[in-house]
């Protein structure tokens, strides 16, 4: 994760009472008062001088004071400071390490090691996991085959080089019979294993342009038939636990938690957050607001990228989703560690 410069205009006690704080708050979910801070900041000053400087911090927007209590508790602006600067992240214990690599071993195809891995975020976070499915055009192409359906539709059976399976309908500008399919399959399969299927969408128009005669033919229905069938899927992502939340002391609205769980079924937004962070490097994180979305207020998203082992290509995004009051310093290596871990597990050219 990248790391800031603590706020410059913070004294080294008001960043101790802050780190104190918060480390408190998240670990107990009740508001923290001087005294108890007396107690567990370390510092050689009086409660008096506590108050003042949680005074200060609170007039400088990082603490709030609910009406109902004497005590202070962070604000999304005072969680962006903790863990940007205040925060001591520790590697994961290797045991844990050991655990992600052995339940994301290499070779148990695509969707089990997607499943598999936000499985473990939750279990090892008590919060939502989320990874984001790879977009098929990464993988090498290992086979390709047609069937005839009614009409001009055509059902296109794809094999990808990590075994995964994808069926798609091809609707063509008139009827094939079954002799021309298999045609264009063993030309396909001849020619474009093991490439990518942009590469061989650019491919195919390309000579498309200088093919004669007969190969010309046999090339525009290819062109034709892979257009559709080797045409970029849409985006998907794998979710896991999201009745955590429930138990969650911030989500006791009902209301809430069901704007949250509408979004969870829809997906789209979060992925749309997801892939704003898929070319950032390392651990992410978005508190409260800064996800841009409403039902994610007062929640938090910790992302990291996976990269394909090997061609060092970025597949996808894993995260944990929880409440803001998480306990950053164990979500954020579980999450770089499971991204590894994944990454490592994964290869498209295979």
């Amino acid at each position: 994760m990248s790391r800031k410069p603590a706020d410059p205009s913070l004294d080294p006690r008001a960043r101790q009472l802050l780190r104190t704080l918060i480390g408190r708050y998240i670990r107990s979910g009740e508001p923290i008062g001087s005294q108890t801070l007396a107690r567990h900041a370390g510092l050689d000053v009086s409660p008096a001088t506590i108050r003042n400087i949680l005074a200060d911090l609170e007039d400088a927007g990082l603490l709030s004071a609910p009406h109902s209590s004497a005590g202070r508790v962070p604000t999304p602006q005072g969680y962006r400071l903790f863990v940007d600067s205040l925060l001591q992240v520790r590697p994961l214990p290797e045991t844990d390490v050991a655990r992600l690599r052995g339940e994301l071993p290499a070779g148990s195809g695509t969707q089990a090691l997607l499943g598999s891995a936000s499985e473990l975020l939750s279990a090892m976070t008590h919060f939502v996991g989320v990874v984001s499915v790879p977009k098929r055009e990464q993988f090498a192409f290992r086979r390709i085959d047609f069937v005839p359906l009614d009409g001009s539709r055509v059902l296109a059976i794809l094999v990808f080089a990590d075994n995964e399976v994808q069926n798609r309908i091809v609707l063509t500008r008139r009827p094939f019979d079954a002799g021309e399919l298999e045609r264009v399959a063993n030309y396909l399969n001849a020619h474009f294993a093991g490439r990518t299927v942009a590469d061989i969408r650019a491919t195919l128009v390309r000579e498309l342009r200088s093919a004669q005669d007969e190969m010309q033919l046999l090339l525009a229905q290819s062109v034709e038939l892979a257009e559709q069938a080797l045409a970029p899927g849409g985006g998907d992502m794998v979710l896991a636990g999201q009745t955590r939340l429930m138990g969650v002391q911030e989500l006791a609205d009902l209301d809430r938690l069901r704007d949250l769980f509408d979004t969870f079924s829809r997906k789209r937004e979060i992925l749309q957050l997801l892939e704003r962070t898929v070319q950032a490097p390392g651990v992410r994180i978005f508190i409260g607001e800064e996800t841009g979305l409403a039902p994610l207020e007062g929640m938090s998203l910790v992302t990291a990228p996976y990269v394909a082992s090997g061609s060092g290509t970025v597949l996808g995004v894993l995260g944990v989703i929880g409440p803001t009051r998480m306990a950053y310093d164990r979500v954020i290596p579980v999450v770089q560690a499971a991204a590894d871990a994944l990454g490592a597990a994964l290869n498209p050219d295979s």
